[in-house]
């Protein structure tokens, strides 16, 4: 059987139904674990609207949370990389290595500082703006003459502009007062400490922006045959890398806010999901976003539960999983 044969609409749904079953079964664990274990049983009791306060408390006040902000976050994540590979048409393209997800947590430090009192939905578009500086700057320094973008140039550039946008994140964090220089922590790479109002600041730009990434499959299908393709096509070429560009972008600023930049999510879901369900659009943003899920669920589970009752930063198991996989891009491009 030739290799675009195997990748079929039933294998499709049959991926997306095993990747959903694992993060529902890793959710269930996962509420369980941490610096006081919860048995199952207690689990499965306070879920159902049993058991005693406290563990009430425990699974639905402070796990549940974390690990919808972990489920969200790692989907939009996810879906931006895969977004921005497809319209740029660079296989080393993702939120963290172009400069949106540094711009974003730069910009939104810069805003809880300056305005401590704000509302919590003025950040996620604090963060929106800086992603799209971020990724403008790696865009006007990567292009080369006649306005081509090498992947290895565009990649090269963009650690260099997120290496130096981390490292004034960074300054500005230690330059902050203690109370809210530690409130900003989440945004170095965390799940820690996500809590409802977290969860309802993402929630809303998720199920905007989710569903509006699959319905650009098609658009993304075009835009990878090439712009004299897509033109003939009948597509407006330019309106339609920017429509999705934003859509791209503003997930992965909206994510930032959530669990801060998380490395490599965005580069190792869409190849992931491409090896297991094709190259199609319609098939890869949704098996994407399920395998960006589970992948931060997963690091921020095992950071709970490696050394209790420290947390390991989800963002540190991400980027061992991806780093070697990312040198392996470059050289394969070069």
């Amino acid at each position: 059987m030739s290799a675009p044969a195997r990748f079929t609409a039933r294998r499709a749904l049959l991926v997306g139904a095993a990747l959903l079953a694992l993060c529902a079964a890793l959710a269930v664990l996962a509420l369980g674990l941490g610096a006081v274990p919860t048995p199952a049983r207690d689990v499965l009791a306070a879920l159902t609207g049993g058991g005693d306060t406290l563990t009430r408390q425990l699974v639905l006040d402070l796990r549940a949370p974390r690990i919808g902000v972990a489920l969200l976050c790692g989907a939009m994540f996810a879906a931006s990389g895969t977004i921005m590979q497809g319209v740029i048409r660079n296989p080393l393209a993702s939120p963290d290595l172009i400069g949106v997800g540094a711009g974003a947590g730069l910009a939104a430090t810069v805003f809880l500082l300056a305005w401590p009192a704000a509302p919590a939905g003025g950040l996620p578009w604090a963060a929106l703006a800086g992603a799209w500086g971020g990724f403008g700057l790696v865009l006007l320094l990567a292009r080369e003459r006649g306005g081509a973008l090498h992947p290895v140039r565009l990649a090269l550039i963009g650690v260099a502009v997120a290496s130096a946008l981390g490292a004034a994140q960074q300054l500005v964090l230690v330059r902050a007062p203690d109370g809210l220089g530690s409130a900003l922590s989440f945004l170095t790479g965390t799940v820690y400490g996500a809590d409802v109002t977290r969860l309802t600041r993402v929630l809303p730009w998720a199920l905007i922006l989710l569903p509006g990434a699959l319905l650009l499959s098609r658009t993304l299908d075009v835009l990878n045959l090439g712009e004299d393709v897509a033109t003939a096509l009948g597509t407006r070429v330019n309106p339609a890398r920017l429509l999705a560009l934003a859509v791209g972008v503003a997930l992965a600023g909206a994510a930032v806010t959530g669990a801060g930049i998380l490395g490599f999510v965005g580069l190792l879901a869409p190849h992931l999901a491409r090896l297991l369900v094709g190259a199609r659009h319609a098939r890869t943003l949704p098996v994407s976003m399920l395998l960006g899920a589970l992948l931060v669920l997963a690091a921020d589970t095992l950071g709970r539960a490696l050394l209790p009752p420290l947390e390991v930063p989800a963002g540190i198991f991400t980027t061992l999983v991806g780093a070697p996989y990312f040198l392996y891009l470059l050289r394969k491009s070069a």
